[in-house]
């Protein structure tokens, strides 16, 4: 009985592989019609994305509408400034060290507040 084994794997791996190459000269695989471009994802219109794209900010508003917050943010408290205050002037000093004009420092701190209300 055990002597039938190793002829029962040789006849099984001759099988298979006398089975694989009649299936690769058969011709054309199971993917052999897909193309290149059938799997890259296309882009789609540009009317489509900006109807999801309004639909996206109503239904924002929306929950807004509905937990009672207001469209504008609060305007930004004292630490906040002076926080972005420190950041500008220490910009603006590595500015000037390098041989540039300094920065306008009240209208980049205000920019970047309302950088940061979105």
């Amino acid at each position: 009985m055990q002597d039938a084994l190793p002829i029962v794997i040789v006849a099984v791996v001759c099988a298979a592989a006398v089975a694989a190459v009649l299936t690769l000269a058969r011709g054309k695989g199971a993917y052999d019609h897909i193309r290149a471009g059938d799997l890259a994802p296309r882009p789609e219109p540009a009317h489509v994305r900006e109807e999801e794209i309004r639909q996206l900010l109503g239904a924002l508003e929306a929950r807004r509408a509905a937990r009672g917050d207001s469209a504008e943010a609060p305007p930004p408290d004292d630490d906040l400034r002076a926080e972005v205050r420190a950041l500008v002037q220490a910009r603006n000093a590595r500015l000037v060290a390098r041989g540039k004009p300094p920065l306008d420092v009240e209208s980049e701190v205000e920019r970047r507040l309302s950088e940061l209300d979105g």
